[in-house]
């Protein structure tokens, strides 16, 4: 009976090895491959966390800057989180706070510098539309229109395109444009919600220049 076992368990080690020298090979690299995705992935999100708690610290020491209105600090810590974080949201947040703490304090060079940096470097299309917005608003106060209308312009997502565009309406007008500034508040009538209030806004300024507005039946 035991010659019998020892034979059957000889048997099965040898498919095993027959089994192993065939397919061993692929089945290691495959580990391999699977395993390591593992850890790269694990690791990729360890970085990412410590990347977020790192330039949310420095987010936070601009914001204790700007509260105790020290503009070196501001420019210090401002600096560093857009050099080490520059594609962080905690970054696009803070360049709005850096521009609106500049203009309280008088500062435009400053304001427009922070909000220029969120226009090019937020990756969060909200982020990037505000700065756009408030940046156009800075260079129409400068009374700079060509600057404003360049600013407007440029890319811009889809669903902050009827805002910027009646933005856009404001500055051509200004610069004598009265036909641009015709086409570009239509574009943002044609594209704001028709529950907005805002959109009635559009409408007057589209009526002041002779064009007529209808808004759609609801179904």
């Amino acid at each position: 009976m035991a010659t019998h076992l020892d034979l059957e368990e000889q048997e099965q080690l040898d498919q095993l090895k027959h089994f192993w020298n065939q397919w061993g090979t692929p089945i290691t690299s495959v580990l391999v491959v699977v395993l390591g995705s593992f850890a790269a992935w694990n690791g990729w999100q360890l970085w990412q966390q410590r990347q977020a708690e790192q330039a949310a610290a420095l987010a936070d020491a601009v914001t204790v800057a700007i509260e105790s209105q020290d503009q070196g600090r501001v420019a210090l810590a401002f600096e560093a989180l857009k050099n080490e974080y520059g594609s962080t949201v905690q970054a696009s947040q803070a360049a709005l706070q850096v521009a609106k703490s500049a203009e309280a304090a008088h500062k435009s060079d400053t304001a427009k510098a922070a909000l220029q940096w969120a226009a090019d470097h937020a990756e969060d299309p909200g982020y990037q539309a505000a700065a756009k917005l408030r940046l156009a608003a800075l260079h129409v106060e400068a009374k700079d229109y060509d600057a404003a209308a360049a600013v407007l312009q440029g890319a811009i997502a889809p669903e902050f395109n009827a805002l910027v565009q009646d933005r856009l309406g404001d500055v051509l007008q200004l610069q004598g444009k009265t036909q641009e500034a015709i086409a570009a508040y239509q574009q943002a009538w044609q594209q704001l919600d028709p529950r907005l209030e805002y959109r009635a806004l559009v409408g007057f300024k589209l009526n002041a220049l002779g064009v007529a507005t209808t808004t759609p039946q609801a179904s």
